[in-house]
């Protein structure tokens, strides 16, 4: 399954929900399709910061993630920062 609507879900972290960590790393696993927005820079190093939550949240902190919509599975997306555009390639 490629693409996501803003009903799906999605895996991102509390740094990212609750206090406001850029989303800078965006993974479509390849075994399950999941979708995961993190920062990358150490929030995905505590599994107990992980939420499970609707792409809508996420895309409501940061819309520029609806440009990864078409993210085949199996690939991540990254930059550098919030203002950095995003790069892509298999994982």
């Amino acid at each position: 399954m490629d693409g996501f609507s803003p009903d799906d879900i999605a895996i991102t972290t509390r740094q990212v929900l609750h206090e406001q960590w850029p989303i800078l790393l965006v993974t479509h696993d390849a075994d399950d399709g999941a979708w995961q927005f993190v920062n990358g820079h150490g929030d995905t190093d505590d599994t107990d910061s992980a939420l499970v939550v609707g792409i809508e949240s996420v895309s409501a902190l940061d819309p520029t993630i609806l440009e990864l919509s078409d993210l085949p599975m199996g690939w991540r997306a990254w930059r550098a920062s919030v203002d950095g555009d995003w790069r892509r390639e298999p994982r």
